[in-house]
């Protein structure tokens, strides 16, 4: 397979993500995967925004112990948070570096950790869509010389690719716990006009004074107002323990 045929198959690959058993921490390391594939980088590791100034890391497929432990730093301090913080590509240097004394003094833990791993450099990629910005790609090297160009801007393009992915992914997620809300919503809301109908023709009273029994004997008892009701339904209960409103200007509507 040609390069240009591995690029294809990863583009495909980074769109499949719109179907129902996806597996977000599978997809992230496989994107992994492919960067090392693909880039001239000896790690690679994507990091999600979480509540906090901290991201976290799906770790990649059997790290070592020294990439673990430049994973753990790299979610509180380094280019990944910076990458995700404003949004552009930043750089790293272990060993090489032409201003050490800058990554040291902005990150001293995580630059440690990098050189003791044996990198010397590590560019992190912000993952972001328009105005949304949800993690970012760490990309480590051990060679001196930095990515060239056409590496850094497939390697964005891979990146800006994973993120729609994933966005498009929570989406569907998201349209789906909407709409099983409003199913759940509209399936309790005929149980509770069936119960209301049911309890108002058994005591003789409106609608409205039906449903206003329902719901203080829903708020007496702590319960919800669908179980009131599927009881009325199910038991034939009229709820007599709770009482009646005057029928004084009450239609028979709700």
């Amino acid at each position: 397979m040609s390069r240009e045929q591995h690029i294809a198959r990863t583009f495909v690959e980074l769109a499949d993500t719109l179907v129902e058993d996806f597996d977000v921490i599978g997809f992230l390391q496989q994107m992994t995967v492919r960067c090392q594939e693909l880039l001239d980088v000896t790690d690679a590791a994507v990091f999600l925004s979480h509540t906090g100034p901290r991201l976290y890391s799906p770790a990649p497929c059997d790290p070592s112990p020294a990439l673990e432990r430049v994973l753990e730093f790299a979610c509180g301090e380094g280019p990944a948070v910076d990458a995700h913080r404003t949004a552009r590509a930043v750089d790293a240097y272990g060993r090489g570096d032409a201003r050490p004394g800058e990554a040291d003094s902005r990150w001293p833990q995580f630059t440690v950790h990098l050189r003791q791993a044996g990198y010397s450099l590590a560019t992190a990629l912000p993952m972001r869509l328009r105005q949304e910005t949800i993690g970012s790609l760490l990309l480590l090297r051990s060679a001196d010389r930095p990515l060239d160009a056409d590496d850094l801007a497939l390697a964005q393009t891979l990146t800006d690719a994973a993120t729609i992915g994933l966005l498009h992914a929570r989406t569907i997620r998201q349209q789906d716990t909407v709409n099983e809300q409003l199913h759940t919503a509209l399936q309790s809301r005929i149980i509770i006009e069936q119960a209301k109908g049911l309890l108002a023709a058994r005591r003789n009273i409106s609608l409205n004074q039906a449903f206003e029994i329902m719901r203080r004997h829903a708020r007496q008892h702590r319960l919800l107002l669908s179980g009131v009701a599927r009881d009325i339904i199910d038991t034939g209960s009229t709820l007599r323990s709770s009482a009646v409103l005057p029928r004084a200007n009450t239609a028979d509507t709700e």
